[in-house]
């Protein structure tokens, strides 16, 4: 009977695990930024991971829209085997300022687009890689990006993200850009690091003097054994002279 109840409840809590994950799983499929968490004025390579969520078509073109408000100085696309990458720069009105450079212009935009033959398939995803930097002042950055499908379909990931709420059905690429430590932090960061090195060479330090200190009584003590072996030996020769 017992047996029978815990068969039962394994089921039960299989079958409903299997539901989560075929309930979770066309939420987590959508196109993302990795790493998507960065420091301030930093240089990152950040790579766009785009899966494939149709049973049937498959992904030929994707584009990726860049922050416009703050717009990022350098971005420079990795290339991609099987796939052409355009990039679409805009003139502004008027210069913008972004940290200590003017810039009349910027990228805000990079479209890759498939060769013929190539597509990313049915269970199947690929990721580009895009160099940027400096990345601007602490803060959450979108980066909607727009998926087409060989079949005609269009998807476009640029819902914004919901605080304390529900994960938008299709949220855009979202980057986290963090503070970076002050210097004192720095400075102390690496004073730790630097006492801590010393601790270890000083423990290596009395360990390899332990070490040495056994290895010399190890030798007098062996030299002791030799020296009382000659004496005996010159003893028993004295015995042998004197009995003949």
């Amino acid at each position: 009977m017992i047996t029978r109840t815990l068969a039962r409840a394994g089921l039960a809590a299989g079958g409903a695990l299997a539901l989560k994950l075929v309930l979770s799983g066309p939420a987590s499929a959508h196109v993302t930024i990795r790493p998507d968490v960065d420091t301030a004025g930093s240089y990152a390579k950040i790579t766009v991971r785009v899966p494939n969520e149709s049973d049937t078509a498959g992904t030929v073109r994707v584009e990726l829209d860049l922050p416009v408000d703050t717009p990022i100085p350098s971005v420079r696309v990795q290339p991609h085997a099987g796939w052409t990458a355009e990039v679409t720069r805009t003139r502004f009105p008027e210069p913008v300022q972004v940290g200590d450079r003017t810039l009349e212009e910027a990228v805000t935009s990079i479209t890759w687009t498939a060769e013929p033959g190539v597509r990313i398939g049915p269970d199947e995803f690929d990721e580009f890689a895009v160099s940027v930097g400096p990345l601007p002042e602490a803060g959450t950055y979108l980066f909607p990006a727009t998926q087409t499908y060989d079949d005609g379909e269009v998807v476009a990931w640029a819902e914004e993200p919901v605080e304390g709420g529900k994960e938008p059905e299709r949220p855009a690429p979202v980057l986290e850009v963090v503070a970076a430590p002050a210097e004192d932090e720095v400075e102390t960061v690496a004073d730790e690091q630097t006492a801590a090195s010393e601790d270890d060479d000083a423990a290596a330090s009395a360990a390899s003097g332990g070490d040495d200190s056994d290895d010399l009584a190890r030798g007098i003590g062996i030299g002791g054994l030799v020296v009382g072996a000659a004496g005996l030996g010159v003893g028993a020769a004295a015995l042998r002279r004197r009995n003949a």
